[in-house]
């Protein structure tokens, strides 16, 4: 139970205002609340158990470049599509459900998780503690991160305009996009 506590709080912590509660904050703006939160369970569970599994191979072998890349312009395609979708009116909009949702919110996940500091703190807890305890301990600590995150997100639209959240939204996805582009 120690190295399912540790991990989940090591992770946790690494998370705290980190990429993927801005991109949950984002998301629930946009989509379902529980939307965001299976997508994002979905694809930390998979990436953390990866990062379980594998360790340190899979560091050696992925080109983190290009990966960077991929995710960069990922952000920079959400940023233009929450841009390009302002709504007119202050009623947020309807909230897209459904399998398609889950995917998109998924697939964002995983490309931003790979290489990321919470991967690499997964691979290197995994080689002092059994592998499906920290795989356990880092999918709680992200999933207790996603969640405050989009709680958070939703709240904002109860003070802001609806237009406002998403420019800010559209703002915060590009930031990340070029960090990730350039940073």
């Amino acid at each position: 139970m120690y190295a399912v506590l540790l991990s989940a709080g090591l992770v946790f912590i690494a998370e705290l205002g980190d990429k993927s509660q801005l991109m949950s904050m984002t998301f629930a703006t946009r989509f379902r609340s529980r939307t965001v939160i299976l997508g994002a369970g979905i694809a930390c569970a998979v990436t953390n158990l990866v990062s379980a599994l594998v360790g340190n191979v899979i560091g050696d072998n992925l080109p983190e470049h290009e990966v960077r890349i991929a995710a960069g312009v990922l952000f920079l395609v959400f940023a233009a599509w929450t841009l390009l979708n302002l709504q007119g009116d202050e009623r947020p909009p309807d909230r897209a459900k459904g399998g398609a949702a889950v995917v998109v919110v998924g697939l964002a996940f995983v490309l931003a998780e790979l290489g990321d500091k919470t991967m690499l703190a997964t691979m290197t807890l995994s080689t002092q503690y059994d592998w499906w305890q920290i795989w356990i301990g880092s999918t709680i600590g992200m999933l207790i991160s996603i969640a405050l995150a989009v709680i958070v997100g939703r709240t904002l639209l109860q003070w802001l305009p609806i237009k406002v959240v998403h420019i800010v939204s559209a703002l915060l996805f590009a930031a990340v996009g070029l960090w990730l582009l350039f940073g």
